[in-house]
C-alpha cells in the first residue's frame, strides 16, 4: 500500500565546539519492497548496521515479496493445493510461543506474517483479507502488469470473488510437519497490508538486539520508535494532508511517538481514473471493486507496527463510521482518522487516546 506519513524531524548537526560526550546519531538508508528504508539511531559504539539491515530485509523480502517469483509466497501461490513450509510443525508452534526460537526456523519471516494477517482478519471482521491477490491484480495493482481497467467485467469480479476469503487457506500439521493447505489452485495469498510494517519491526528488534534503545525507523512512511531524538525529546512526526496535489511535507496533524508505531494507509496517490471513474488499490473482499468510501485516511498506532500496518488497510475497506467504532473498541491501539463530509470538507476524526500525543490539532 501507499505511505503517507513523512517524518519531519532534524538531525543534531556536530558543531566544531563539540564535545566527544554529545550523542551521536547515525543514519543508514536503502530501498526495499518498492520505497526507501531510513534507519536514525544513536549508538556509543558508532557501529555502521547498514549492511546487517539490508541481509535483514532482503531475506524478509525472500519469503513475503509476490514482486520475487522464487519467494516463499509466490511458490505458494502457484502450488496447487498444499505448500509444505519446511519446518516441523513444533517448531512452528514453539516460535510462534517463544520468539527467541525463530531465529532458528526456516521461513519465520512468512508465518509471522500469516498469523498477524490471521489476526487482523479477525479482528476487522474481515475487511483486512490477504486473499484478495487475484482481484488486486484483476485492477492492476499487483504483481501483473499494471494497467488501469478500461472495461470493468463484472462477470469476472464474481468468479474471482470464488478465490477470496482466508479460510480458503489452513497452516495444518501432517505428519509432523507445516502445511499450507488450499482450497483451490487459484487462491493467492497478499502480504502487501502487513509487509512493511513487519519489516520495521524486524529492524527495530535487530537493533535492540544490539542494545540501541533510542532509534526511528522508517520504511516507505510508516515508523516505529523508541527513546528519544537528537534533541532529547520524542520523534516528532507529521500526518500528510490526504489530497494528490498536496506536498509531501504538507501537514494534517502532527503527533509525538512516544515508543510507539505508526502506520497510516490512504486512497488518495494510489488510485487511476477511467471514465470518469477512480479506482483505488483497497479492493473490498466482500464486494470485489475498488473501496469508493468517503475516508481519506487511516492512521494506526501502536506498540509494534506490523499489526496497526494491517488494521490501517482494514479501515479503509471498512470506511469512516465503521472504521472509528471498531478502533474504539480494539485493545492496544489508537487511530486518526481523515475522511471527507458531506459538504466535501476534510475533516479529522480519532480515538480518545490520540489526544495525549497529539501536537498540532
Amino acid at each position: 500500500m501507499n505511505k503517507i506519513i513523512q517524518i519531519i524531524f532534524l538531525l543534531l548537526l556536530a558543531s566544531s565546539c563539540s564535545s566527544d560526550e554529545e550523542p551521536t546519531y547515525l543514519v543508514v538508508e536503502g530501498k526495499t519492497m518498492g520505497t526507501y528504508y531510513r534507519v536514525t539511531y544513536l549508538d556509543s559504539l558508532k557501529r555502521d548496521f547498514k549492511k546487517p539491515i539490508d541481509s535483514l530485509l532482503i531475506a524478509i523480502n525472500h519469503e513475503i515479496s509476490t514482486y520475487e517469483p522464487n519467494s516463499t509466497i509466490s511458490q505458494l501461490n502457484k502450488a496447487e493445493s498444499e505448500f509444505e513450509l519446511g519446518l516441523f510443525f513444533k517448531d512452528y508452534a514453539n516460535c510462534l510461543s517463544d520468539p527467541r526460537t525463530c531465529p532458528k526456523v526456516r521461513n519465520r519471516h512468512f508465518h509471522a506474517n500469516f498469523l498477524l494477517a490471521k489476526v487482523a482478519h479477525e479482528r476487522t471482521r474481515h475487511a483486512f483479507d490477504p486473499t484478495v491477490m487475484s482481484l488486486v491484480n484483476y485492477w492492476g495493482f499487483g504483481y501483473t502488469p499494471k494497467r488501469p481497467v478500461a472495461q470493468v467485467d463484472s462477470l469476472k469480479i464474481d468468479s474471482l470473488m470464488q478465490y477470496v476469503g482466508f479460510d480458503k487457506m489452513k497452516l495444518t500439521d501432517k505428519n509432523g510437519y507445516a502445511i499450507i493447505s488450499k482450497s483451490d489452485p487459484a487462491v493467492q495469498l497478499d502480504f502487501g497490508g502487513t509487509g512493511q510494517g513487519y519489516g520495521i519491526d524486524a529492524v527495530s528488534e535487530f537493533l535492540e538486539l544490539n542494545g540501541i534503545a533510542n532509534y526511528l525507523v522508517d520504511i516507505g512512511g510508516e515508523e516505529r520508535a523508541r527513546g528519544k531524538n537528537p534533541h532529547g525529546n520524542w520523534w516528532t512526526i507529521g500526518i500528510n494532508t490526504p489530497s494528490p496535489d498536496a506536498g509531501v511535507n504538507e501537514f494534517t496533524q502532527v503527533v509525538e511517538l512516544r515508543d510507539m508505531s505508526v502506520s497510516t494507509s490512504g486512497n488518495y496517490r494510489n488510485f487511476y481514473e477511467v471514465s470518469g471513474g477512480k479506482y483505488s488499490h483497497f479492493i473490498s473482499p466482500m464486494t470485489g471493486f475498488p473501496e469508493k468510501k468517503t475516508l481519506l485516511s487511516a492512521s494506526v498506532f501502536g506498540v509494534n507496527c506490523t499489526y496497526p500496518d494491517a488494521l490501517a488497510t482494514g479501515f479503509m475497506v471498512l470506511g469512516i463510521e465503521e472504521a472509528f467504532t471498531l478502533a474504539s473498541q480494539l485493545e492496544d491501539i489508537e487511530a486518526l482518522f481523515i475522511y471527507s463530509d458531506e459538504n466535501g470538507e476534510m475533516k479529522v476524526k480519532y480515538t480518545p487516546g490520540v489526544e495525549d500525543f497529539l501536537i498540532v490539532k
